[in-house]
C-alpha cells in the first residue's frame, strides 16, 4: 500500500504517542503523556502512514534560540521517529522534506535545530553538527587556582517551590545571552525539570542551589564504600549571570560533604577546568549535541552577528531544499549581513549541512574544509569566511529537546 503524508490533529495525539515509543523502544505511560502534550502544535506535527496505519511522525516545537547577537525563532525539531519494521522504506526521507516544506512555505523559521538519537541520520538532510557537550567527572575537594572570586554572598539550597520563581527570572535574563540557550514556556519548564520517580532514575529529587545572580540544579546518586559514603553528585543545570556567581556555584557543589564526585554533561566550552588548580582531575568525553539546518538560507545568514567583515560568492549544494541551492553573494560588515543571488564565480563551494554546522559559531569551517566538506575556489576565502562566522563562546543547549 502507498505510503501517505499529512499535518496531525489533536486526536491523532495517543497515536502519535504510541509510534513514538515504539520508534524508542519505550514502555507507555500515560504520564508522560500528560506531561509532553502541552509541548504540541499538532498541526506542526507530520505523521507517515500506511494505509490507515500511522508508522512515523516528526514534530516542531516553535522557540526562540540565542545565536551570536542575540535570540531569534528557531524550528526546534522533535520526537521524530519510524516503526520497526516501516524502516528503510523512504519514512524518514518523507517526513523530513514534508517538514523543510513546509518550514520554508510557512516562513516562521529560518532555521532547524535538533538533537539526533544516532550522528548518521541527519547529515542526510542538510543538518550539521553545530554543538558539542562534555560529559564532565569532578572530584568533590577539588582547589580552584589562587584567587578565584567567589564573592561574599552566600549559596542556599532551598526547596523546588521556593527556588523557581527565582531560577525562570534568572534563566530568563541570561539566556538572550548564552548562544544554544533556548527560551521556556511553563510546558517546557515542566518538561525539562520534571521530578517524578521515574524521571529520577534511582537518584534523589532535585535540589536547587541559589546565589543572588546564579541557580544551580541537581541530584544525589547515593553510594556507599569502605571508607563511608561516597556519593556522587549529578549536575542537571548550573546558570550564573556573572563570573563571581559562576565561581561560587561551582565552589559550593564541589564542598559538598559526602560527596565524592560531581558529574555534569556541559557544554564543551565550560570555563570550570580553567577555575581549576589541577585541571587534569576533570575527566571529560565529549560528543555532538546541537544540529543545525538552515531552512532559507538568505533568510538565516542575516540574523546573526559575524565576528568580521567578509564578502564573498559562496556555491551551495542542497538538494533536499533546491531553493537554497545556487551561487549567493554573502556580505557581512558590523553594519549586518546580506545574502543575494549572483552569477559570479564562487570563492567557496559547500553543501548545506557545513552552513548549519558553523552557523552558531563553534564549528571552524577552516576545520570542515581539511575534511573535504568544503572547497576553497579562491585562496584566502575560507580562511576569512571561516574568522567571520566564530562566535565569542562555544555555543551550548543546556536542554535536550
Amino acid at each position: 500500500m502507498a505510503l501517505t503524508i499529512r499535518t496531525l490533529a489533536d486526536d491523532d495525539y495517543p497515536v502519535f504517542g504510541r509510534v513514538l515509543e515504539g520508534a524508542f523502544l519505550s514502555d507507555p505511560d500515560d504520564s508522560d503523556h500528560e506531561l509532553e502534550r502541552p509541548l504540541f502544535d499538532m498541526g506542526r506535527v507530520h505523521g507517515m502512514f500506511d494505509g490507515t496505519e500511522m508508522v512515523g511522525a516528526a514534530a516542531v516545537i516553535g522557540r526562540e534560540m540565542t545565536v551570536p547577537g542575540g535570540p531569534v525563532p528557531v524550528a526546534a525539531i522533535t520526537s521524530v521517529g519510524v516503526k520497526p519494521g516501516h524502516r528503510r522504506r523512504g519514512v524518514l526521507t518523507g517526513l523530513m522534506r514534508a517538514q523543510l516544506h513546509g518550514l520554508h512555505d510557512g516562513g516562521r523559521e529560518a532555521f532547524a535545530a535538533l538533537w539526533s538519537s544516532e550522528a548518521t541520520i541527519y547529515g542526510r538532510f542538510g543538518y550539521g553538527p553545530a554543538a558539542r557537550f562534555t560529559d564532565l567527572h569532578l572530584p568533590t575537594g577539588a582547589a580552584s587556582h589562587p584567587g578565584v572570586d567567589v564573592g561574599a554572598d552566600r549559596v542556599r539550597e532551598v526547596p523546588a517551590e521556593e527556588a523557581m520563581p527565582f531560577v525562570r527570572a534568572l534563566y530568563a535574563r541570561v539566556a538572550p545571552t548564552r548562544t544554544g540557550y533556548l527560551s521556556r514556556t511553563d510546558a517546557e519548564w515542566a518538561h525539562h525539570l520534571a521530578d517524578g520517580e521515574k524521571h529520577r532514575g534511582g537518584l534523589t529529587r532535585y535540589r536547587y542551589a541559589l546565589h543572588p545572580n546564579g541557580y544551580a540544579v541537581y541530584r544525589v546518586r547515593h553510594a556507599r564504600s569502605d571508607r563511608g559514603a561516597a556519593h556522587e553528585l549529578n549536575v542537571r543545570e548550573i546558570t550564573a549571570a556573572d563570573d563571581v556567581a559562576f565561581a561560587a556555584l561551582y565552589r559550593h557543589l564541589l564542598d559538598v560533604d559526602l560527596a565524592v564526585e560531581l558529574r555534569y554533561f556541559t557544554g564543551s566550552g565550560d570555563p570550570v577546568l580553567h577555575l581549576l588548580a589541577d585541571q587534569r582531575l576533570a575527566g571529560r568525553a565529549t560528543r555532538d549535541s546541537l544540529w543545525v539546518r538552515l531552512v532559507d538560507l538568505d533568510r538565516a545568514l542575516v540574523q546573526r552577528d559575524y565576528a568580521s567583515d567578509v564578502d564573498v560568492v559562496l556555491d551551495v549544494a542542497d538538494d533536499l531544499c533546491p531553493w537554497n541551492a545556487g551561487r549567493w553573494r554573502f556580505t557581512a560588515t558590523s553594519g549586518g549581513a546580506t545574502v543575494r543571488r549572483v552569477a559570479d564565480e564562487a570563492d567557496v563551494a559547500l553543501d548545506i549541512a557545513a552552513l548549519g554546522a558553523a552557523f552558531l559559531g563553534g564549528t571552524r569551517l577552516t576545520a570542515l574544509a581539511a575534511a573535504q566538506h568544503v572547497r576553497e575556489r579562491t585562496p584566502g576565502a575560507v580562511r576569512a569566511l571561516s574568522h567571520a562566522f566564530l562566535g565569542d563562546v562555544e555555543p551550548h543547549c543546556p536542554e535536550v529537546f
